[in-house]
């Protein structure tokens, strides 16, 4: 029983590791390979992009963009990214015009080259709505406490077997030295 226990648990406990790794690498450790992770906001660009959905945008070299690309770009001075079509482009002046899929007209007003941030290169529907809930509380603190009781979890198992060896061989010691100390008839 123990030990169908214990094999439960390993499996388990691997299980729950692999998720959270794979989780890790989709939330933050794409930066690693150039990729900047976004949540989508709004319908804008549905059925594209759809509200809750994570993107992943690499950076590229404006000149590189062209009429019908997706661009993620800053919108305003307080930092604000958005995620539009591009329907046109003025090279001389260095301005994209774009547009929301699910729009009826253009944005109103162009992007200037320097507030590119990337091409979105693929998307991963919901992943958003897990990323902006784990960033902000209760979900960061909840987060956290699940680690941390992961973690104890995780290494409970070999405390308790090393104290209960550690016992044993107490208990030995013990009756070891009750047998040398007892007189003898």
């Amino acid at each position: 029983m123990v030990k169908a226990i214990k094999t439960v648990w390993n499996v388990l406990s691997t299980l729950i590791l692999l998720v959270i790794v794979v989780l890790a690498v989709l939330l933050a450790g794409v930066r690693l390979v150039g990729l900047r992770p976004f949540v989508v906001l709004s319908g804008s660009m549905e059925p594209t992009y759809h509200v809750g959905s994570m993107i992943y945008v690499k950076s590229v070299d404006p000149g590189s963009i062209q009429v019908g690309d997706p661009i993620t770009f800053v919108l305003n001075e307080d930092l604000d990214v958005a995620t539009h079509r591009v329907i046109d482009i003025d090279r001389e002046n260095q301005h994209f015009y774009t547009k929301g899929d699910a729009n009826d007209a253009a944005d109103g007003s162009p992007v200037h080259f320097n507030n590119l941030v990337g091409k979105p290169i693929f998307t991963i529907p919901c992943l958003g709505y897990f990323a902006d809930w784990l960033s902000n509380p209760p979900g960061i603190y909840l987060a956290g406490t699940g680690m941390v009781i992961f973690a104890i979890l995780l290494f409970l198992p070999d405390l308790l077997a090393k104290a209960d060896e550690s016992d044993r061989k107490a208990a030995a010691k013990k009756a070891e030295k009750e047998k040398t100390d007892a007189p003898v008839p």
